[in-house]
């Protein structure tokens, strides 16, 4: 796989040397585009644009600061630094880069991160005339993330700090972030809304959670190497503009999106959650965490708020299924009976099971283990759906049935 001194090998681009020397001054420049300044250190200069968010900014309906990430977010990410640390120790960050296979061969050659800086939240976003830059861009990004000691990314376990790693082991800087407490939103926006929205990129959850639009300035994220690879080969900056701005929602989406999710976990019921999958997906959560009780209350909330017939049977089956963790069996006989009553088959089956192991009642057994077959022979099913629950349905009939005949003789 090429390299980038490959790609603009290929494209006639001379890069630096050892020596971070800049190239000659762009037209337009990027100082003449973006508010930003030079920024000098030991390992060379480096361009840095900074914009800051006052507490009355929203990111649509979310504010991107926030109180510490509550302890359940930190119990699913299984590290309890993260609920123990001050929203100023957070780093938000995501990198724009020279390709997306990673390994050696990929720069990153914008990186933003933004964090709370005297009661504001202040965004910085590194830039790369030129591939020589990359060691004073590294050095100038630790910096800023020096005072901090968590990460906050979207897919960044993935990709973002892989990359940053390696490239900081290029370079023999030691990494900012080693021993960070790691935040990755992608996973748990995943657990919220992949049973709802079609996707889960960042961009279509801050149109469709967050409520925010990104305006016309933006450049999309396929575009962007190719942009970077024009700036080295002609010097003109016009086109980073869009970049910048891309590179500047996806950082401020991240820290408003962690907001609106703490907020969604703190109270579920302050009717930011409208629509019942989304109780249905919090429920889950909440019941991989062990904490039964709101789980159940978060499944009721979603049945209640309706639901399609398929998403109807999942949810009613998963909160019948934690009424028994309960030890709720009088719940859980009610709820199978409304899905019973529904022709949902599965409900039929775990009735039967219900008065088989539990109530001693083989009559009852016998009874729901019938209709469940009556209505796996005449549902419109797919044939293997049919074969697996007729399979099931005829096992339990057959031990049902020798126990009646047991009961009669003796």
């Amino acid at each position: 796989m090429s390299s980038l001194a490959d790609k603009l090998k290929a494209l006639g681009v001379k890069t630096g040397s050892s020596l971070p020397t800049p190239p000659k001054p762009a037209s337009p420049s990027l100082e003449s585009i973006l508010a930003g300044t030079f920024r000098s250190n030991p390992l060379g200069e480096v361009f840095v644009a900074e914009k800051s968010y006052g507490a009355e900014y929203f990111h649509g309906n979310a504010s991107p600061f926030s109180a510490s990430p509550p302890a359940l977010i930190a119990e699913w990410a299984k590290d309890a630094r993260i609920s123990n640390l001050e929203f100023s120790q957070f780093a938000f960050l995501d990198t724009e880069t020279s390709g997306l296979s990673g390994g050696t061969g990929t720069y990153a050659f914008l990186v933003g991160a933004a964090r709370l800086i005297d009661g504001k939240f202040v965004l910085r976003q590194f830039f790369m005339r030129d591939p020589a830059e990359e060691a004073a861009l590294l050095e100038e990004l630790a910096n800023f993330l020096a005072p901090c000691e968590a990460l906050v990314t979207f897919n960044g376990k993935s990709f973002d700090a892989p990359l940053l790693t390696t490239r900081y082991s290029l370079h023999h800087i030691p990494l900012p972030f080693k021993g960070y407490a790691h935040l990755d939103l992608l996973p748990l926006a995943r657990r919220l809304w992949r049973d709802r929205l079609p996707s889960r990129a960042l961009k279509y959850l801050e149109e469709h959670i967050l409520e925010f639009q990104r305006t016309s300035e933006e450049t999309p994220g396929y575009e962007i190497p190719w942009l970077y690879f024009d700036y080295l080969r002609t010097g003109h900056a016009d086109p980073l503009a869009g970049v910048f701005y891309h590179n500047a929602m996806d950082v401020v989406a991240m820290a408003a999106l962690l907001n609106h999710v703490g907020e969604l976990l703190a109270d579920p019921y302050n009717g930011r959650v409208t629509h019942g999958l989304d109780f249905i997906a919090l429920g889950k959560l909440f019941e991989d965490l062990k904490r039964w009780d709101e789980a159940a209350r978060l499944y009721e909330r979603g049945l209640e708020l309706g639901l399609a017939e398929a998403d109807f049977s999942v949810a009613l089956r998963r909160l019948s299924s934690l009424q028994k963790k309960r030890g709720d069996i009088n719940r859980a006989v009610r709820l199978w009976q409304e899905a019973a009553a529904k022709n949902h088959i599965y409900a039929h089956i775990e009735l039967a099971k219900h008065f088989e192991h539990h109530a001693r009642n083989l009559k009852a057994a016998l009874k729901w283990a019938r209709l469940a077959r009556e209505l796996a022979e005449q549902a419109d099913l797919p044939n293997y759906i049919r074969k697996h629950w007729l399979a099931e349905i005829d096992h339990r009939l057959a031990r049902l049935e020798r126990k009646a005949v047991y009961n009669q003789k003796t």
